[in-house]
């Protein structure tokens, strides 16, 4: 008979499909026997029965959700800058230009004109949403600014020194989904600026972790999966799959040319994630759980001579080969299903 000549395979196949997979209640300690019989196998490992899962870790990077450029709005010497690592939020200062701030408000649509009064469009519905959201009321929220969107404008110019002119444009805010994280410097101080060129380079204000996996196991980190994070400082975060790239590469590192596609990972709360950018992590995938079955280690399966896979099973001295059916594979452990199969049966295994 042909003894276990598929091991190698099905080890290859387990570091695919369930690489540093949570086994629970499922793991025994071998236990070595005397051989007396040359036909005994050097160990034996019982058949136990739990809950198996499929779960499984891969390394990742904590970083911040996008990343985007902040060009200049006004011509002139830059004179100060938001520091690298800080976080802005709206209407606060991104960065200075011949002494006048460039403030952050929120929206999609970038800043490219001067508002006033009669303009129309979705960037007047995104200062009239930041201006309500600050407290400057008193006209309709939608897309066209009229004298009253210009009184409250004239208010929130006032509340910052400004020039009281009702009119608003990429001279005086920039507009970004959210808060930003500067994540560098685009300009020196004392560079000069025009409109177009790039100021600041920002990320989203939110933590996230970034990782690869090949595309045969893009199942196992769908979008919505849970996931839990082991942090830089030991402390673990829980979160999920926010978002798996649709187009694989095979990544830069020359000794691994499997085809990966990229995921994100957004924790469930993210402000209270704390470590350095890009510090390494671990994520534990939360994957499949097969309660109350029978598994063994997957070095203990035989490759039958008329195809398909069984165990041998010892008892009383002699051994019998037993045909199974596979199931979910776990952490170096297979599901087995088969005729005459019982918890804590003696099943062969390998000495190594």
């Amino acid at each position: 008979m042909s003894r276990r000549t598929l091991v190698a395979a099905l080890a290859a196949i387990v570091a695919v499909a369930g690489a540093g997979a949570a086994v629970t209640a499922l793991a025994a300690p071998e236990e070595r026997q005397a051989v007396a019989d040359p036909g005994l196998p050097p160990a034996t490992t019982p058949l136990t029965r739990g809950d198996l899962s499929d779960s499984s870790q891969r390394d990742g990077t904590l970083g911040h959700l996008g990343e985007r450029k902040i060009n200049a709005g006004p011509a002139g010497t830059l004179n100060w800058i938001a520091p690298t690592g800080s976080t802005v939020e709206r209407d606060e200062r991104l960065y200075e230009v011949d002494g006048r701030p460039v403030r952050l408000m929120y929206g999609a649509e970038p800043m490219y004109r001067t508002l006033k009064a009669g303009d129309k469009g979705k960037d007047v519905r995104q200062v009239e949403e930041n201006l309500a959201a600050l407290g400057y009321t008193g006209f309709t929220v939608d897309e066209e600014f009229t004298a009253k969107t210009a009184d409250a404008v004239k208010r929130w110019q006032k509340s910052h020194d400004m020039k009281r002119t009702g009119t608003v444009g990429p001279d005086a805010i920039a507009f970004a989904g959210s808060a930003v994280r500067v994540k560098e410097a685009g300009a020196a101080l004392g560079d000069q600026v025009a409109p177009g060129r790039p100021v600041l380079t920002v990320t989203g204000s939110e933590r996230v972790v970034r990782f690869k996996i090949p595309v045969a196991d893009a199942a196992l980190a769908r979008v919505g999966t849970r996931v839990s994070v082991q942090l830089p400082d030991g402390t673990r975060a829980p979160g999920k799959v926010s978002s798996a790239g649709k187009t694989a590469s095979a990544g830069d590192d020359p000794q691994d040319r499997t085809p990966k596609i990229d995921i994100t990972v957004s924790f469930d709360a993210p402000k209270k994630v704390e470590g350095v950018d890009q510090s390494p992590v671990t994520v534990d995938l939360t994957g499949e759980t097969r309660r109350n079955v029978l598994s063994v280690p997957v070095n203990a399966l035989l490759a039958l001579p008329g195809g398909g896979f069984g165990v041998q099973v010892v008892e009383n001295g002699t051994t019998r080969d037993v045909e199974v059916e596979l199931g979910m594979f776990g952490q170096g452990r297979v599901e087995i299903s088969g005729s005459g199969l019982r918890e804590g049966m003696k099943i062969g295994v390998p000495s190594a």
